[in-house]
């Protein structure tokens, strides 16, 4: 597995990015290497051929889910890794209850086949994972579909270092389907590419920009945080971009982020009072939290290699700072990116996997992500909270105090 942890080198920040495809490639020696034991390793396998797409789970929720995308851009802040770039600009996918479910009819696009192209050469994996099956993944919302009547709570999902919106789309049509309206941030020049209106493609300037010696991750954090209350100023204020932002309840608002889009959520919790509830999946704190987060609940949902005493101390610094409702909690046989879209992608393209199956861990961030919103934003006691429970046994409530 591999961590962002804040003493991670340029080369860590590059390899631990969107997906699991590094993870997946290094899990078998490349041919021609030495094993431990001083043998020649076998031969990688080559995955077998894949004709059809991917199609995501269906959510588990009683409505349909609709779909929308945004292009936003915020005039009064000039782009931390572009500097020929005069604003700051932002790729939107807001997921939402829709008023019908299924049916025939158009889904809406996983991802552009320039976005999936980038990321698979990035990762050196052209011929694992053509770049247009990959983007033509089937999802189970309908573009700009009715919305469901009634108001609903708003919950912000922040992409891990170097990934996409998209690596969280099983996940955010969950949390529709069960009535949440979902924002999913591209957040400029932080992914291998990310499509934007005018058949640009921004591409990861902060990769390379990142790490020892360089800048540090904290400034990613802090740009992340200035990008969600701009987020929330533009789809929650008056004058808002989306037609239907009448269905957000502005006083439920929340966050998840996976890597270190779970680590901005608690540097936007720090500084915007309307975000009331937060999820870090598998991420490092990059900024000392001292004066906590004025009570509001916080869940931290990680690996083994996150228990207390782990290799990344930044939780075990950040534990006794949070100082409302909290959880700790890990997932035995899961890697950094068990909690995205990865697992379904390895299974699906015949890539190694890690011990966790794919339909397991697409349950337990499911289970547990929805579980804590429901109980912080309204107000729904879900006692899977509470700790361990039989039907689901690898998943650990840690104690940094035993």
């Amino acid at each position: 597995m591999i961590t962002v942890t804040r003493a991670a080198t340029a080369v860590t920040l590059s390899l631990a990015l969107a997906l699991p495809l590094a993870a997946a490639s290094g899990a078998s020696a490349a041919p021609g290497a030495t094993a431990s034991s001083g043998q020649p390793a076998a031969p990688a396998p080559s995955p077998a051929p894949v004709a059809a797409p991917m199609t995501l789970p269906r959510p588990t929720g009683e409505y349909g889910v609709g779909s929308s995308v945004f292009h936003l851009v915020d005039h009064s802040r000039k782009d931390p890794w572009n500097p020929a770039a005069k604003s700051r600009e932002l790729m939107l996918t807001l997921h939402y209850p829709a008023a019908r479910s299924g049916g025939p009819g158009p889904v809406a696009p996983y991802a552009t086949t320039a976005e999936t192209a980038l990321l698979v050469k990035g990762m050196g994996m052209e011929r694992a994972v053509p770049a247009e099956v990959l983007s033509a993944t089937r999802t189970n919302s309908r573009p700009d579909a009715r919305p469901a009547g009634g108001s609903h709570p708003l919950i912000v999902l922040s992409p891990g270092f170097g990934g996409s919106r998209y690596t969280l789309t099983a996940l955010a049509e969950d949390l529709a389907s069960r009535g949440y309206v979902v924002a999913s941030v591209d957040h400029a020049y932080e992914s291998y590419g990310i499509s934007v209106p005018g058949g640009r493609t921004l591409t990861c300037l902060a990769c390379t920009a990142v790490g020892e010696g360089g800048v540090s991750g904290s400034v990613v954090t802090a740009t992340r945080a200035g990008d969600v209350s701009f987020v929330l100023d533009r789809l929650t204020g008056r004058h808002s971009f989306w037609r239907y932002a009448s269905m957000i309840d502005q006083r439920r608002i929340g966050m998840a982020g996976h890597s270190i889009g779970g680590a901005s959520a608690a540097s936007t919790m720090a500084g915007d009072s309307r975000v009331r509830a937060g999820v870090n999946m598998d991420g490092a704190f990059w900024d000392e939290l001292p004066r906590g987060l004025g009570g509001r609940p916080f869940m931290m949902l990680g690996t083994g290699d996150h228990r207390p005493g782990g290799p990344d101390g930044t939780w075990d610094r950040t534990w006794p700072r949070l100082d409302g409702w909290k959880r700790w909690i890990t997932v035995a046989g899961s890697e950094h990116y068990t909690f995205t879209d990865a697992p379904l992608m390895q299974a699906h393209f015949g890539l190694p996997q890690p011990p966790l199956p794919e339909a397991r861990a697409l349950d337990i961030t499911r289970t547990y992500v929805a579980a804590f919103f429901d109980q912080h934003l309204r107000g729904i006691a879900r006692p899977v909270l509470d700790g361990p429970t039989a039907g689901n046994p690898e998943v650990s409530f840690e104690d940094p105090k035993a």
